[in-house]
């Protein structure tokens, strides 16, 4: 043992690996078994997952391998708090020091390029951010631009770019809207999506994960930088998967619009990426007037005591069956999206007995109006023309599935949203907000209708009603303006 490595024991040595890895390095047992719990999580939900329940894993991640010593270097920064906390030094083995790059430099850049459009403060600093760090993961709402930094980023670095997205229309709407800030799509960009040519020299591939989470590591290697969009909707394996093949990538960055609030989700991307930040709230976006003024009504249905004495015998599902076949609230829905002004959206969970009758129901008695119907079965092509429709439209009704249209469908000129059936996902309910935030020419506000079920009895509350109350946790959070309408239900 050499004189430095005498000291391991009091101090902790990072060494870099290469992009995805970092070595954190102890001679100290006990210190290396310190970090390894640091670092170690239950994975929620885990008591009810195969593996757990066959006793082939604890239910625990582990960050931190004692053996290896190895740790995502997105997460060193947790290393110095550890330490800091025990009382221990941390010395780097490597430059981990960030580049010299100012506000003043990248105004320069983007006036020297001829930028089709002007970032707002918060794009540029998330901005220089990216190019002074060369990783993050920015955490930056729906409607906020983050398109445009994306946008930025890639102009800036003019290298071999990955960029990774959860969906075929998020691949389409990413190639367009470089086309709107000024680029030759055309020219140098490549679409990977069902079967598409993976092999390109483009400079700039837009794929969803699912297209590549299978190809061998050497596809992996020509590129310098790596952007992951929407990054929380990436299945957990698969993105491992990409970001760990990605040896020589220098440049890592992440962008989504929320975290589902697990301490694992959060650290696992932060490791992958690089350090989480947040660029914006929803809140201050409003505020500054960039976002629509934004109400929500929580409509909260108030069924007999016989048929709540029912269903408080209930298991989940069937409380779930019971609400979506109920007559009387399909006809609520159907009347209220009819009454309502403007083109809206509703969202429903289940295609078949759910979505199909709400959207038959609603075009009997639509007259004149536009009614469309999209669910997963429905190609990103025609969903993408009935976005550029809508756009056009001034009372259209669009009968979605959450899964479709929750995320990265981008209409300006939507005013209201339904919540049809109830949902407890905090990020699948943002994102489904963020389908009205946007300001159109003919729109400057947004009301989004929160369909409930109050169907307790005496002291316990239903399934769906406890929902409800995960979304008000979020409102709170995020600052939104509510009202709670409690309705008899005939």
């Amino acid at each position: 043992m050499n004189g430095r490595d005498s000291k391991l024991a009091d101090k902790l040595y990072i060494e870099k690996i290469n992009e995805v890895y970092d070595k954190v390095k102890t001679d100290d047992r006990g210190i290396a078994e310190e970090l390894s719990a640091y670092f170690t999580f239950k994975v929620p939900g885990y008591q009810f997952m195969p593996a757990y329940r066959n006793k082939f894993w604890d239910g625990q991640i582990r960050l931190y391998n004692t053996s290896t010593q190895m740790l995502y270097s997105g997460l060193n920064n947790y290393v110095q708090i550890f330490a800091k906390e025990r009382g221990y030094e941390v010395e780097f083995e490597y430059d981990n020091s960030a580049d010299n790059y100012s506000v003043a430099e990248a105004k320069k850049f983007i006036e020297e390029e001829k930028f089709t459009m002007t970032p707002r403060d918060y794009q540029l600093e998330a901005y220089v951010d990216a190019i002074r760090y060369k990783r993050g993961l920015f955490i930056s709402p729906t409607a906020s631009g983050k398109s445009f930094i994306i946008y930025m980023i890639m102009r800036k670095l003019l290298r071999q770019t990955l960029i990774i997205v959860p969906t075929t229309t998020l691949v389409h709407q990413m190639y367009s809207d470089f086309q709107e800030y000024g680029f030759n799509s055309d020219k140098y960009c490549h679409k990977i999506f069902s079967g598409k040519d993976k092999n390109t020299d483009k400079p700039v591939v837009i794929t969803t994960w699912q297209s590549i989470y299978k190809l061998r590591k050497d596809w992996f290697k020509k590129f310098d930088v790596v952007i992951g969009d929407e990054a929380h909707l990436f299945k957990a394996k698969s993105l491992t998967s990409i970001l760990e093949k990605m040896e020589d990538t220098e440049y890592r960055f992440g962008f989504t619009g929320t975290l589902d609030g697990t301490q694992t989700h959060k650290l696992v991307l932060e490791g992958l990426f690089g350090p989480a930040q947040k660029v914006i709230t929803t809140k201050e976006l409003m505020d500054s007037g960039t976002l629509a003024d934004f109400k929500i009504k929580i409509l909260a249905l108030k069924y007999h005591d016989e048929i709540r004495k029912i269903v408080s015998k209930m298991d989940y599902q069937a409380e779930m069956d019971f609400i979506v076949s109920h007559e009387g609230r399909n006809k609520f829905i159907k009347n209220l999206a009819l009454s309502l002004e403007g083109n809206t959206l509703l969202l429903f969970q289940y295609v078949e007995k759910h979505g199909k009758i709400l959207e038959e129901m609603i075009k009997e008695e639509a007259g004149d109006r536009k009614v469309f119907f999209i669910h997963g079965g429905v190609k990103g092509e025609e969903r993408d023309d009935i976005r550029g429709i809508v756009e056009k439209e001034n009372s259209a009704i669009i009968v979605a599935s959450y899964g479709t249209f929750s995320t990265g469908v981008n209409i300006k000129n939507l005013h209201s949203i339904i919540f049809a059936s109830p949902s407890k996902s905090k990020i699948r309910n943002l994102q489904s907000i963020g389908r009205g935030l946007r300001k159109s020419d003919t729109k400057d506000s947004a009301i989004l209708y929160d369909i409930a079920d109050d169907l307790s009895w005496k002291s316990t509350s239903n399934f769906t009603l406890k929902h409800l109350m995960e979304r008000v946790k979020v409102y709170d959070e995020e600052k939104f303006d509510y009202k709670l309408y409690s309705i008899g239900m005939s």
